[in-house]
């Protein structure tokens, strides 16, 4: 007999209709160029191949994306660290033929059981409930409660290999509670998106992205079962997180640094894209800070537990120029590592509740960007932030600096241990600055009557200031060093940018008084024979006089500090006589003066 010839028996016309009927089905995802005597089920759209008998297999031509080469072919032939011991087919572990429960699309797993525990959070305008839908059968394998061997064809469960029982505990295995996944099962609708305030219409969804037939969300919006082309069953590439923003879509966010950086990750310290395979800033974009399955910090599905590390990992010198974390270490601080975990995103602008720090209620990270200030406006670290007004009202979108730090130095500032103890108390700097005060620094508005004797030559008198022309890095470029700029840390209490001697009794020199000396010249003050007299000679503190916000009542910002100056005659008096005079009712030093002339 011609070895090459072909016998045209039963089985040989059989195996050669099976063979050209299985390199016409495309859903499969692959391409088989000769077969073995199968069996070929059509179930959903979804080939289910069962071996009948062993056969010598040709080389397959398989497509790089196809289920048959991803960790969901559960079968003999998967490519995962779990697979079936003998089992063949590569659908039935999802599918059959025949549903026994009318289950679509023909699923042949068994559920789970269990009651979840959904994604909740201050801000989610969605209404989420128990798993439905795709949502739940996808759960059967992924809340590791069911044996992925456990399908309903078959009178035993299928026998796995370096899996006992459930899906082996990892990112993959969600678990039932659901607090630190994306939400899943709530409806995505028009209402939704006018609560929600920074979702896309869903008439103009990418067509990737899927909603059930009831308008949910559900894993497979983002995720297709039967194709890894993008990696973690993505729909689509989500490089510089663009799955992400097919829905979301964030204000400001297209012109923000962790949109548009090209900074990547030096290699020091953790990792701060643990769950990515983006190589800087804006290939990460949205998972810079979040992650959609196992958050650290649930509520905001944040990647690292504590909220503020979410920041650091990052602004620790790694992937940012700068090293914020060493500024949180210095004496004085604005206190991120001990109370961020108080902010709330969904909080008022004025801070309520327990006062707390958190990079987030001075930073947008979905704006923050680059450029310095303009005048006493914002810098671009700055933009987008919530604030109040000068006259105490809420502000969505702050356009002054001082209206960010008001936020908690106004209305719910609380008085804290200082060396200086004020003759007129108050605590709340927006009244402290108010223009209608009798004395200020110029922060909100310029002074009434230019004042610049003293002034150094780069500050006028109807000049303007912002809070962080005092209180700064004392290694900032403010000070004249290189470290970051901002209120973070400082060596010098409370958080100012250079000394202030705070203490009588203290020699007068330059670094002494540096922070008064930046703006007022020291030359001039110490040949005024008022200062001199009373800073150089009988070393009185330039705080133990004035008080350097401002005060309702006070000319010069004249509040004394109680504890270096008593009443005289019953009363601590200062009276300005104009043309640069005054007098004094008070005991200083051991020395009572009664209306003393200066």
């Amino acid at each position: 007999m011609n070895p090459g010839a072909r016998l045209n028996t039963p089985d040989q016309r059989e195996q050669d209709r099976i063979s050209a009927f299985a390199l016409r089905v495309s859903d499969f995802g692959f391409r088989i160029s000769a077969f073995p005597p199968l069996g070929l089920l059509v179930a959903g759209g979804c080939v289910v191949l069962s071996v009948l008998r062993p056969a010598p297999m040709e080389a397959a031509a398989v497509t790089p994306y196809s289920i048959v080469v991803s960790k969901h072919n559960l079968s003999v032939s998967g490519p995962g660290s779990v697979h079936a011991a003998t089992e063949g087919d590569v659908c039935i572990f999802c599918h059959a033929p025949h549903s026994k429960t009318g289950q679509t699309p023909l699923w042949n797993h068994e559920m789970s059981s269990a009651s979840y525990t959904p994604y909740t959070s201050s801000t989610l305008k969605a209404t989420v409930g128990q798993p439905t839908g795709a949502s739940k059968l996808c759960l059967s394998c992924h809340d590791g409660t069911v044996a992925l061997g456990m399908v309903r064809n078959r009178s035993t469960p299928i026998r796995m290999l370096n899996s006992t029982g459930p899906m082996p505990v990892g990112r993959s295995r969600l678990g039932t509670d659901l607090t630190g996944h994306h939400p899943i099962s709530f409806t995505y609708d028009n209402a939704l998106v006018t609560a929600d305030g920074e979702l896309r219409d869903p008439a103009t969804l990418q067509q990737q992205v899927r909603l059930d037939r009831d308008k949910q969300v559900q894993c497979t919006s983002c995720h297709d079962p039967h194709r890894d082309q993008y990696g973690k069953f993505l729909v689509k590439d989500n490089s510089a997180s663009a799955l992400c923003l097919d829905c979301h879509t964030p204000k400001f966010w297209n012109n923000s640094a962790h949109a548009t950086s090209s900074a990547a990750w030096n290699g020091s310290g953790k990792n701060p894209w643990p769950h990515t395979s983006g190589k800087t800033v804006a290939a990460n974009a949205c998972e810079n800070c979040h992650t959609p399955h196992a958050a650290g910090t649930k509520p905001r599905l944040l990647n690292f537990d504590k909220p503020e590390d979410n920041c650091l990992v990052c602004h620790n010198g790694a992937v940012a120029t700068k090293n914020l974390v060493s500024e949180f270490n210095k004496a004085s601080v604005h206190p991120v590592l001990t109370t961020a975990s108080l902010h709330d995103a969904a909080e008022g602008p004025m801070n309520p509740g327990s006062r707390h720090a958190s990079c987030v209620d001075c930073h947008n990270p979905h704006a923050t960007a680059g450029g310095a200030a303009k005048g006493t406006g914002l810098s671009g670290a700055l933009a987008r932030v919530k604030g109040e007004s000068i006259g105490g009202a809420s502000l969505a979108l702050a356009t002054h600096e001082y209206e960010i730090c008001f936020r908690c130095h106004a209305e719910t500032a609380k008085h804290s241990s200082s060396t200086v103890v004020r003759q007129f108390y108050q605590a709340n700097t927006r009244l402290q600055f108010n223009p209608g005060n009798a004395s200020y620094h110029p922060v909100v508005a310029a002074v009434k009557t230019a004042q610049s004797r003293t002034l150094v030559s780069t500050w006028s008198g109807a000049q303007q200031m912002v809070c962080t022309d005092c209180h700064n890095n004392d290694q900032g470029p403010g000070a004249k060093g290189t470290g970051p700029n901002g209120p973070h840390g400082s060596l010098y209490a409370p958080l100012l940018e250079r000394n202030l001697n705070q203490v009588d009794f203290q020699p007068e020199s330059a670094s002494a008084y540096a922070l008064c000396y930046k703006c007022h010249s020291q030359s001039v003050l110490m040949a005024d024979r008022l200062h001199s007299k009373h800073v150089r000679d009988q070393q009185t503190a330039c705080s133990t006089c004035h008080d350097a916000h401002g005060v309702q009542t006070q000319p010069h910002l004249i509040n004394f500090n109680t504890l270096y100056v008593t009443p005289a005659s019953g009363r601590i008096a200062y009276t300005d006589q104009g043309g640069g005079h005054s007098t004094c009712t008070l005991t200083c030093h051991g020395s009572s003066h009664n209306n003393k002339a200066y």
